[in-house]
């Protein structure tokens, strides 16, 4: 029988500031896709039309809608904020990466700002994000 030696998960202790300065970009972030989101999964018109100009159908759009959401709600919850960042940040690169090749120009910015944000929080929520993913039972069941 072998043992296996379990190392602690990395300290998040953060300041004060810093906790409150990470929850309220959570929190903007959260909003920023639910608001997003709901657009493209109730299938707004102008959604829809501006998915159509890349060449993305309605069940697209509502798929991203639906991602973005899911991503949102994970936002909120500290224990897979992290994790959510981290997959938000390839949706916002899969954006930005569209966004460029068929439109272009100043419509790049909006992507292109909320992939810095989710990459901050990714970031931030690394060492918890490795936690998670080398014991997820440990770190969702507490």
């Amino acid at each position: 029988m072998s043992t296996a030696t379990v190392h602690p998960a990395p300290s998040t202790t953060r300041p004060r500031a810093a906790r409150i300065a990470l929850v309220t970009l959570q929190v903007l972030l959260a909003a920023i896709y639910v608001f997003s989101g709901l657009g493209k999964v109730t299938l707004e018109a102008t959604t829809v039309a501006g998915f159509a100009a890349m060449g993305i159908g309605p069940a697209g759009a509502a798929t991203i809608g639906v991602l973005e959401l899911l991503g949102a709600a994970g936002l909120l919850i500290p224990r897979i904020a992290g994790l959510a960042a981290t997959a938000l940040t390839a949706l916002m690169i899969g954006a930005v990466v569209i966004t460029a090749v068929t439109i272009g120009g100043a419509m790049i910015l909006v992507p292109a700002v909320v992939l810095v944000l989710d990459v901050t929080v990714a970031w931030v929520r690394r060492h918890e994000t490795a936690a998670l993913v080398r014991h997820p039972r440990r770190v969702l069941l507490g």
